[in-house]
């Protein structure tokens, strides 16, 4: 009954339909995210970092305008999509680059679509490829499509967040580098991070965005301290928790920038290197498994085919007197 409602010409060109235009509105995003991110690099690289840190926001806030408005429309129809625990939530999507106030909600709404969206396009497209279902069946693949469109958007942000972690892990040790350098010849450390800011705006870009932030607090008249801990919790990397309690002290001590810079930037080095090392001494391990499964059946039967055929062709016959 259900594939005898579902066949007819007219539901499918509605389904056809409804792709084509989520097809098109994601190609849509893609550009325009790529615009912004290339407008972007381009103030940065011309204008400078005041400028370009200025305008950004007014790029976050068209990146996310639909996302907003959706929200709205939505949050107006009485659906609340405030999460239980907001803080948690937010401090989550922010390690992965979300940081609009609009996104825990945008994203507590896209797992609530994804619920029925995935489903509703997964059961429609295989009807329309054939295939039958029995009423056990239809609600199998149904569930299963709503509990992985729920799981789908935290896995996202997780993966984003790992991957902006190591970005910034592995990028600041060369900005620190050049700050030392900026720090040897003498500059302040607000004009470092300035320095470091624009100069590293194409090489490590999240790491940019770290120090420029922190550049702009300073300017707005927020002492070095506040600056250096909002840096430290913007970042969500142990390493720049570190620098950051290290320069604190080292300013309310008196000591050398300089020589702070210096030790820490060797450290640093030095658990880049011993980073890489440990993935080296990882790689025989993960390439075992696959030699296992794949290659030593091969080998056995490689080796073993040749015995075996000899022993079906004269040792049984042999045995049996044959």
């Amino acid at each position: 009954m259900v594939g005898a409602i579902l066949q007819p010409p007219l539901f499918r060109g509605a389904l056809l339909l409804v792709l084509f235009v989520a097809a098109s509105w994601t190609a849509y995003r893609v550009m325009n995210r790529a615009r912004s991110i290339a407008s972007q690099r381009q103030a940065l690289r011309a204008i400078g970092a005041d400028s370009a840190v200025a305008s950004s926001p007014d790029l976050v806030h068209r990146r996310n305008k639909a996302w907003a408005r959706l929200v709205g429309l939505v949050e107006q129809t009485g659906l609340s999509l405030d999460d239980s625990k907001p803080d948690a939530l937010r401090e989550k999507l922010a390690s992965a680059g979300f940081s609009s106030p609009d996104a825990p909600r945008a994203y507590t709404l896209l797992r609530i679509l994804l619920i029925f969206l995935l489903p509703t396009l997964t059961i429609g497209s295989m009807l329309l490829a054939g295939v039958q279902f029995s009423i056990l069946g239809l609600y199998f693949v149904g569930a299963f499509t709503a509990v992985l469109g729920l799981y789908i958007p935290a896995l996202v942000v997780r993966i984003r967040a790992d991957r902006r972690m190591t970005a910034v892990t592995n990028g600041f040790p060369n900005c620190l580098d050049l700050m030392l350098v900026c720090v040897e010849a003498g500059l302040g450390l607000e004009a470092a991070f300035d320095r470091v800011g624009r100069e590293m705006a194409e090489a490590e870009p999240l790491v940019s965005q770290l120090l420029i932030s922190t550049t702009l607090h300073l300017r707005a008249g927020a002492s070095r301290e506040d600056a250096l801990r909002r840096l430290a919790k913007d970042s969500y990397v142990s390493e720049i928790r570190s620098f950051a309690t290290l320069v604190i002290q080292s300013d309310k001590l008196g000591t050398s920038i300089g020589t702070t810079l210096r030790i820490y930037a060797s450290e640093m080095r030095e658990r880049r290197r011993m980073r890489a090392e440990e993935r080296a001494h990882r790689l025989p391990v993960i390439i075992s498994v696959p030699l296992i499964l794949c290659m030593l059946p091969t080998m056995l039967g490689v080796l073993m085919l040749p015995a075996l055929i000899n022993v079906i062709r004269h040792l049984i016959p042999a045995m049996t007197g044959g």
